[in-house]
């Protein structure tokens, strides 16, 4: 895939760029070796303030990198907005959080002194995505880089503009320079990353694929890999719901980003009893949603990221309807310019079609109606999936159970998923390993030493 900017609304290519050398790569790989040497002994309040100066330039210029977003993935401008205040949120999070969450730690044993100390590991690499092009990096980079590590991005390939920026951020808030570099290399280069001795380890957000490839490029060097993938999050329905703020949130919940979240709601399991007026209030509020412009502040509903991106979620419907699914709004691609696809749900989808178990990357949402609970919850984790769910009830016992028996990492009731800097953020079974966010992801990229004195 060529590096560039195509403008998902309209398919015009806007800019270009040329992929780094070998030569250009390893210069790059020996700077961010010296400055791991230099970086890892910087004071934690030192690494603290050029982190607050971050989040400074992040508050100060949203509007500039939210239209860079838009521009170059498609996402509605008020989304992209949020975005970026989100990058400033976790940038002070962590400065004002690492010397506690990096501070030894205390271990009574027979020693005189015995304690676990927290040390950076080097350079982590970046494998990042296109559908969050701000937040996926500093979610990544406000931990690491407070731990004492440095980045080095490899960004999703439509979004480069994006992914300089981000550098330039890093370097104009104070960092030393070679903390954080942005690469612009294919995503054939990043075996060959990871081959290096210069990197001490990875992390990548993405699909499936991806994730397994670079887990086995990592293993074979034994590097430690976070890896945060794909999901078919549930959004379970039961009868004590308050159904009107549950069907209010299921559509926020599968329209993020225009449909193309991990965590997005995809799945809507809902009981019986209230199936019909779910349905049908769901409905109405899919067909009340704007599709347009995504930089008007208006627009609810942009184009898809690209071109085969939507090919892709357009094959998936056509696919379901022909195993027996039935289209209650949307179903097909819209003719006109750009990547644009109609709200949609799907309902009456034959368990046995692969498409009930799939990750749909769009607005298309899924109905399932089940008898009770205990078929809720089956379904729900009757996916190759386990990165989040949402259950609806007011029934204290009910939502145990969701919470106990929801094979996820990560369960949201009565509310929608979504990752906070405050809390731990990963999924189980191939929805990946490893946390991001909270005291678990600054910890992921660190050597936890132990140490013992006589």
């Amino acid at each position: 895939m060529a590096i560039s900017t195509i403008n998902p609304a309209t398919g015009e290519t806007l800019k270009t760029f040329t992929a780094l050398t070998d030569s250009e790569i390893e210069t790059k790989l020996e700077l961010s070796q010296q400055a791991s040497e230099k970086w890892r002994k910087t004071p934690i309040n030192k690494r603290a303030e050029v982190m607050i100066a971050a989040a400074a330039m992040l508050e100060q210029n949203k509007a500039q990198y939210a239209q860079l977003m838009t521009l170059e993935m498609g996402k509605p401008i008020k989304g992209a907005i949020s975005e970026v205040e989100k990058c400033a949120l976790v940038c002070r999070y962590y400065a004002e959080n690492a010397a506690k969450f990096l501070a030894d730690v205390p271990v009574a044993t027979d020693a005189s002194a015995s304690f676990i100390r927290y040390q950076p590991m080097g350079a982590i690499l970046a494998v990042m995505p296109w559908n969050f092009p701000f937040w996926q990096v500093f979610r990544f980079a406000a931990p690491a880089l407070m731990a004492g590590n440095v980045g080095l991005l490899k960004h999703a390939s439509n979004v480069p503009q994006c992914a300089l920026a981000i550098e330039e951020i890093f370097t104009k808030a104070g960092f030393s320079t070679g903390v954080f570099q942005t690469l612009l290399v294919g995503a054939d280069k990043v075996s060959d990353l990871i081959n290096s001795d210069r990197i001490s380890a990875a992390t990548l957000t993405g699909s499936e694929v991806a994730g397994a490839s670079l887990a086995a490029a990592a293993g074979k060097q034994i590097k430690k890999v976070v890896l945060e993938l794909g999901g078919s999050d549930p959004f379970i329905v039961l009868g004590s719901a308050d159904l009107e703020a549950a069907v209010t949130t299921a559509v926020t919940a599968r329209m993020l980003n225009n449909g193309q979240s991990c965590i997005a709601a995809k799945r809507f399991i809902v009981v019986e009893e209230i199936a019909e007026q779910f349905q049908q209030k769901l409905v109405e509020k899919f067909a009340a949603l704007k599709v347009g412009d995504p930089m008007q502040p208006d627009t609810d509903l942009g184009p898809l990221a690209t071109p085969n991106i939507l090919k892709d979620l357009d094959y998936q419907v056509s696919q379901a309807v022909k195993d027996g699914a039935k289209v209650l709004i949307g179903g097909q691609r819209l003719e006109r310019p750009g990547n644009y696809y109609p709200a949609t749900i799907l309902t009456d989808i034959p368990p046995e079609s692969p498409t009930a178990k799939e990750e749909f990357f769009g607005p298309v949402a899924l109905l399932f109606k089940v008898a009770n609970i205990d078929e809720a919850i089956k379904l729900a984790n009757d996916t190759p999936f386990g990165l989040g769910a949402s259950g609806w009830t007011n029934n204290k016992a009910q939502s145990d159970r969701l919470i106990d028996e929801i094979e996820a990492g990560a369960v949201f009731i009565n509310s929608m998923v979504k990752s906070d800097p405050r809390m731990p953020f990963g999924g189980i079974k191939k929805s990946g390993y490893g946390r991001e966010l909270g005291r678990a992801g600054i910890h992921e990229f660190v050597n936890i030493k132990t140490v013992w004195v006589k």
